[in-house]
């Protein structure tokens, strides 16, 4: 089996519109998990309502910067839900969508097959160790 190598500067990524339909609906799914922190922010959010602070504890690593634009694209796209609750302890909440959570079943699948096909050692290197990125 061939190992996997991360995609280097000098290879861009086909246009989707010049893919059949099938495969522009994967580079689109693709093209909003890859960007850094969106799978992770949801699957943090599986776990149920979050402020900030929260969604921090449970996905460490992740930028202040990071989170709140990755938490305003979803928002934007319906994958998450924001509540203001001015004046409460947390005042602003993020909860899943039924977009955001029509994406745990693949996510979940996602994750198994990186468990059983993507070794720790290979990803050292080519993954950040913190998501500051944009």
């Amino acid at each position: 089996m061939t190992p996997l190598r991360p995609r280097t500067a000098h290879q861009p990524d086909p246009d989707p519109d010049q893919l059949p339909e099938p495969l522009e609906a994967l580079a689109r799914a693709f093209a909003l998990l890859g960007t850094r922190g969106t799978g992770l922010v949801i699957t943090a959010l599986a776990k149920g309502p979050a402020d900030l602070h929260l969604i921090h504890e449970r996905v460490p690593g992740l930028s202040d910067g990071l989170l709140t634009r990755r938490l305003r694209e979803m928002t934007a796209l319906g994958l998450v839900t924001r509540t203001d609750h001015p004046g409460a302890p947390a005042p602003t909440v993020y909860t899943l969508a039924a977009h955001g959570k029509a994406l745990l079943i693949p996510l979940a699948a996602l994750t198994v097959w990186a468990q059983d096909h993507l070794s720790a050692q290979a990803s050292e290197g080519t993954l950040p160790q913190t998501w500051n990125g944009t």
